[in-house]
């Protein structure tokens, strides 16, 4: 498939509150040098994917009893800057309401502001960039929803490393990413409450630099005088109440979609790949680095994106064991249903309050 044309400078008002040019330049720069790939093997590496994703649905719909209507599932096997571009693009749509609030009447912000913001973006997913195996986008338009992409150097590079046998390596992956496209199908409501909580979230930012500072340095002696709480106590301090309360709502329901995603892969996987085991050694192992690079995941959050993989899935496990999965899929009815971040760590209460019996 064929990148599209960005045109980083028309349409929406985000494009005047971030310079994403510069971001993708900054972000392409250091995605750095990935592993070549022949022509033959990727060729290979998109007729496998393609048909991994449609095989990956039909087992994700029936271990599930989710459905998804429409069109079938797309692979897309992209190198590292179209998938720094395509998320740019994806973001440039989710801050709008915030660039609308930022920018008011003015015509823009300042160039230097609008190029440190792109340059701050863009290192961040130019270091992502290089981990990302597979993605399902929320934030794609309605005619692009059963599109999956797949990082192909990435994939590949990990596939030479582990020595990993590929044909089931990318069923595997697979299953993962199609299993958020279903949970998004099978439950419609699920987008708009994401970009609803994430329209609010952003609403609530304190936009003012002279306030801002203050909220800064008072979150900064806060953290001082607790002793250790590290870059995240500072995150949780500088929220007000009703953002604390919205990032505990989005890390719930973010953990039982990531959770949901790799108890299915794992599930089904177990039954129709072989070396499951030792693939899931391998990629527990790419994700958890340590020394600096620990670190740097700790200052970006990416960390927490790995922790929900596991307490997610383990709730999801306890429901399906305690219930089955017919109980689970309550939580992808309405919005209600949704476990809370409390109820996540203690499955039991939400078995309590929404399928007793």
């Amino acid at each position: 498939m064929q990148a599209p044309r960005v045109d980083w400078s028309m349409g929406a008002r985000a494009a005047r509150l971030i310079d994403w040019r510069t971001a993708s330049q900054v972000g392409r720069r250091l995605a750095g040098n990935s592993v070549s790939i022949v022509p033959a093997e990727r060729a290979r590496l998109d007729e496998q994917l393609a048909e991994a994703v449609v095989t990956a649905q039909e087992l994700v719909t029936s271990f599930t009893g989710l459905t998804v209507p429409g069109s079938r599932p797309r692979a897309w096997v992209m190198s590292r800057g179209q998938w720094i571009d395509s998320n740019i693009a994806s973001l440039e749509r989710a801050i709008e309401p915030l660039a609308i609030k930022a920018l008011g009447d003015r015509i823009g912000s300042s160039p230097w502001r609008t190029r440190a913001l792109g340059a701050q973006l863009g290192a961040l997913l130019g270091y992502v960039s290089r981990k990302v195996l597979g993605q399902y986008d929320v934030f794609l338009p309605p005619d692009d929803e059963g599109l999956l992409y797949f990082v192909g150097p990435n994939l590949a590079g990990m596939e030479r490393q582990y020595r990993l046998r590929p044909e089931g390596f990318r069923l595997w992956l697979a299953l993962h990413e199609v299993t958020h496209r279903v949970q998004f199908s099978g439950a419609p409501w699920l987008r708009g409450y994401i970009t609803e909580m994430v329209d609010t979230y952003l609403s609530t930012m304190e936009l003012d630099p002279k306030r801002a500072i203050e909220n800064l340095l008072r979150a900064l002696e806060n953290v001082r005088e607790r002793r250790g709480a590290g870059t995240m106590g500072l995150v949780f301090a500088l929220m007000t109440p009703r953002q604390l309360e919205l990032f505990h709502q989005m890390q719930a329901v973010m953990s039982l979609l990531e959770g949901h995603a790799s108890y299915v892969m794992n599930s089904v996987g177990r039954e129709r790949i072989e070396d499951l085991d030792r693939m899931k050694r391998a990629l527990d192992e790419r994700r958890r680095r340590g020394g600096l690079e620990r670190s740097f995941q700790r200052a970006i959050g990416f960390d927490q994106k790995i922790r929900q993989y596991g307490i997610g899935e383990r709730f999801v496990a306890e429901i399906v064991e305690g219930g089955g999965m017919d109980r689970l899929n309550l939580a992808f009815e309405e919005r209600g249903n949704l476990p809370t971040l409390q109820e996540i760590g203690e499955p039991e209460r939400w078995l309590a309050r929404v399928a007793p019996g």
